[in-house]
């Protein structure tokens, strides 16, 4: 089972962010240059949110407004879930399982250090099933009969 640190290394630790007084417009335009569902929202710094496809799609309709005048602070999810790099991929799909989520920002002495998406998750499972097959079907054409 790998670590949060381990995942990163493998996929790189590129993060897509606006900031909150930028328009959901352009957080809109950011995430479909990239083909990301989600943007960190970074003040002064500091992650402050996250805005996701999710959030545009439920909470769009409820400002009514036009996305040009509207903030991203005005729509963005404040309380995020996050991870630590001590995470395993096993804690992070409870977290993500938990609290219906699909991306976790990665947090290091309250720096952003990084992004798991459930994506991300799935792929490290499939590949850790698919070592452990490997490894058992060696073991089983290996057997002396």
């Amino acid at each position: 089972m790998k670590t949060v640190k381990q995942l990163l290394s493998e996929k790189g630790q590129d993060v897509s962010s606006i900031g909150p007084d930028e328009t959901v417009f352009d957080a809109m335009q950011l995430m479909a240059a990239n083909n990301i569902g989600a943007l960190l929202v970074i003040n002064n710094g500091k992650l402050a949110g996250i805005l996701t496809e999710r959030d545009f799609s439920r909470k769009s309709y409820l400002l009514n407004k036009p996305v040009k005048d509207t903030l991203v602070k005005e729509m963005m999810t404040r309380q995020v879930a996050y991870v630590n790099p001590d995470y395993t991929s096993q804690d992070c799909m409870a977290l993500v399982t938990e609290m219906r989520v699909r991306h976790l920002p990665v947090l290091e002495n309250d720096q952003v250090i990084g992004i798991i998406s459930i994506g991300d998750l799935v792929k490290d499972a499939i590949s850790e099933h698919k070592f452990i097959i490997h490894q058992l079907e060696r073991y089983i054409y290996s057997t002396p009969e």
